[in-house]
């Protein structure tokens, strides 16, 4: 039987890793067009939201995993800005940037959301 890892039931942490699909995919796009740079940034920003969200976790007490909760919410705004970027200069379209920003703003709120969670229980 395979353990698995306590983020893995985590909703915000799905919904990181789905996101950071799509946020891969144009960074595919954008190395093909050899855009290197952008690619990389995307990239990392996108794997940042679930690295971090599984990273805190793992943390003791629970104030390490609300700041990394905030490190993945931080992202969220980091991969906004690059994908308005991406937009403006026709390396993504209008409806793609919408539907991106659409998948950050709700994740944002989301992490926002469990991050009160953890609030009382602080210690």
């Amino acid at each position: 039987m395979t353990r698995g890892f306590r983020f893995e039931g985590l909703e915000i942490w799905q919904r990181a890793i789905d996101l950071g699909d799509k946020l891969f995919d144009i960074s595919d796009f954008l190395e093909n067009r050899k855009l290197f740079r952008f690619a990389g940034q995307l990239r990392g920003a996108g794997m940042s939201i679930s690295n971090n969200t599984a990273e805190g976790s793992g943390s003791t007490p629970k104030k390490g995993f609300h700041q990394f909760l905030n490190y993945a919410r931080r992202s969220c705004y980091e991969c906004a800005n690059i994908i308005i970027v991406l937009q403006r200069r026709d390396y993504v379209s209008v409806e793609t940037k919408q539907q991106i920003f659409n998948d950050l703003d709700e994740l944002s709120r989301k992490i926002s959301n469990f991050q009160k969670s953890l609030l009382p229980t602080l210690s």
